[in-house]
């Protein structure tokens, strides 16, 4: 979803076969410079945007729908040094023209790295947030030093220069420690408290150094990396500013804490390898595209010192919430052409390609499905990032957000061309009109397109509570079982009124139970040989679901 989703583009039209390209124009712009480029697929200059002087590129650029660019500056006279360190953002027009210019700079915070526009015109950033010596000594860390932690604030646009802060999320709301029994953030076990961050593990000045985010529009959720602690976090976005700063509320129960981490276990007190080295870029893959609901991320040590990856997984979700602790590796794994000690990103695109930027060497390619590169691209200088795009994305503004509303037990959507239902983060299958009823009390979202089919704009959440009574078709319908076939390991998707206390039996095909688990979202069958299992789970309100499922080696 990495800026795909935030009103994206997922047309195939010409763009069907693997071995073609897909997409019309690429995204680029190097480090301190104040040019951006939209290139053709034969790497021709299709469109340029200079800027002023002193508006010199920092990080990210991104286009709109319609072709407005968005793009963070190095602003001058920031007090926080390193890199990169951002502080400004800018929206341009087609014509060059500074529609908004954003700043966002204090002596105790900053925007630095990456940003994400949000389907609603909003802006996630991305902050560092200075902490004294003295509050890190009371929040207790056993060190007494100055620390910039971060945290994710979502402005909304408001003039030509000014913005209003609606939502922020502080990571110094949900720190854990072991050290100091008197402090309210006392936890004798870290391992067992993996929805806070141990304060204690591998602090320094530039704590976490967080590069990039994303934001899952279905799950309403917020996905970022970390540099220098080498995982990827998922955060509850459904949450009110207020319950962001505390453990409950929000789509997940969970408040502001970590829905999910993964890469590297030792941060939170667990045991495993380390998968990530170094690592930016973390996001969905957007719908419409192969493995769409993987998180993925570019390793920039990821084979070697000299040689950076692209890794995916599939997280194990359950509704909104996850599972720690698995996968314990990578799903799917590209080996770039190439090495970046820093910065990098990839597009995984509608049919089947992966745009890859290995940002220190400046070097812009795509492959194919096979990993054949079928084109390529090198600059000059750093590219933090690349992006790309279609002619239909480039050309058409993005439809108006879309608006639910509920009229005797049925929601209904603003008038659109197309539209697709959702609940709880998950599609429903022929939910495609402007109307819908629903069958289980559940977080509802709606998607549509424009008149064109190619730019795609959301919804905001609708909490539907209007279902008493949910039947176990309804459950059945929405129970996602994947993969399936299987090698071994089975991931469930539950429907959201399965609740989270639930009993899952394993069976073979002559009903004989085999494997009895409970509350699990990833089960393990790699000890069953190769043949049909049925596997059945009952809810704590007496609901029950059966699916098969195969194994094959």
């Amino acid at each position: 979803m990495k800026k795909f989703y935030t009103s994206f583009l997922l047309i195939l039209s010409i763009h069907f076969l693997q071995a073609q390209q897909w997409g019309d124009y690429t995204l680029y712009s190097t480090s301190g410079s104040t040019s951006s480029y939209l290139i053709d697929t034969n790497s021709t200059n299709y469109k340029v945007w200079t800027h002023a002087s002193t508006d010199k590129t920092c990080y990210s650029s991104y286009l709109a729908p319609g072709g407005n660019l968005y793009r963070s500056i190095s602003k001058s006279g920031n007090s926080f040094t390193g890199g990169p360190i951002c502080g400004q953002l800018q929206k341009v027009d087609w014509n060059g023209n500074v529609v908004w210019n954003y700043v966002h700079s204090t002596t105790n915070e900053v925007t630095h790295h990456d940003f994400h526009v949000m389907p609603n015109g909003n802006v996630l950033l991305i902050v560092y947030e200075r902490k004294t010596a003295s509050e890190v000594s009371a929040a207790g860390c056993s060190s007494s030093i100055e620390v910039w932690s971060e945290k994710v604030v979502e402005v909304q646009p408001t003039g030509a220069t000014s913005g209003t802060v609606v939502w922020e999320w502080k990571l110094w709301d949900h720190l854990v420690q072991n050290i100091d029994a008197n402090k309210s953030n006392y936890k004798s076990s870290i391992v067992g408290n993996p929805q806070l961050m141990n304060i204690n593990y591998n602090i320094k000045k530039d704590w976490v150094h967080m590069n990039g985010i994303d934001y899952n529009p279905m799950l309403d959720q917020i996905v970022v990396s970390s540099h220098n602690l080498n995982e990827w976090w998922v955060i509850d976005h459904s949450t009110t500013t207020t319950e962001a700063a505390g453990h409950t509320g929000g789509n997940s129960g969970k408040g502001g804490d970590l829905l999910y981490r993964w890469g590297n276990p030792a941060a939170y007190g667990a045991s495993g390898t380390a998968i990530l080295n170094v690592t930016h870029d973390a996001h969905w893959i957007p719908e419409g595209t192969p493995n769409a609901g993987r998180l993925v991320g570019f390793n920039n040590r990821g084979i070697s010192s000299s040689q950076s990856a692209v890794d995916q997984i599939a997280p194990p979700i359950s509704g909104y919430n996850y599972t720690y602790g698995t996968p314990s590796t990578y799903q799917d794994r590209h080996a770039c052409s190439g090495y970046s000690s820093n910065m990098g990103n990839s597009n995984q695109l509608p049919n089947g390609n992966m745009l890859v930027c290995v940002a220190t060497q400046g070097n812009i390619y795509e492959i194919n499905p096979a990993g054949t590169t079928i084109w390529s691209k090198q600059v000059t200088g750093s590219v933090p990032q690349a992006h790309r795009y279609t002619k239909c994305y480039v050309a058409n503004a993005a439809p108006a957000t879309p608006v639910i509303s509920e009229a005797t037990g049925v929601l209904n959507s603003t008038s659109a061309t197309t539209y697709q239902w959702y609940l709880n983060g998950a599609s429903i299958s022929g939910a495609t009109n402007q109307s819908y009823t629903p069958t289980q009390n559940g977080v509802y979202v709606v998607r549509i397109t424009d008149v064109n089919g190619c730019v795609y704009m959301y919804s905001d959440g609708y909490n539907y509570t209007g279902t008493t009574s949910v039947n176990e078709s309804d459950l059945e319908r929405y129970l996602i079982v994947f993969p399936n076939p299987s090698t071994g390991i089975i991931n469930l998707q539950m429907p959201y009124m399965l609740g989270n206390d639930f009993t899952i039996i394993v069976s073979d095909a002559l009903g004989k139970a085999l494997l009895t688990e409970n509350n699990k979202s990833v089960i393990d069958l790699s000890a069953f040989k190769n043949g049909l299992y049925f596997i059945s789970i009952t809810s704590i309100n007496s609901k029950t679901i059966n699916k098969k499922v195969s194994i094959v080696r």
